[in-house]
């Protein structure tokens, strides 16, 4: 069993299809506003992960490379 699309064609409905630009409309909006919790969250875990990284480093140099 085929059902025609809206405009009347003779192509098959393809469900996927509608969900497909369903998915897109969504991925193309406009993205909502960053909520200033958010920011901080960033910027603390990029801070935190550069210090990880230099400890980690020093730890190496000192007890591994000697």
């Amino acid at each position: 069993m085929t059902t025609k699309h809206a405009a009347g064609s003779d192509e098959p409905y393809d469900a996927s299809q509608s969900e497909e630009d369903a998915s897109a409309g969504a991925l193309l909006q406009e993205a909502e506003p960053w909520e200033p919790w958010e920011t901080k969250l960033v910027g603390y875990s990029i801070g935190l992960a550069i210090v990880a990284l230099i400890i980690l480093g020093w730890l190496i140099n000192t007890f591994l490379l000697k």
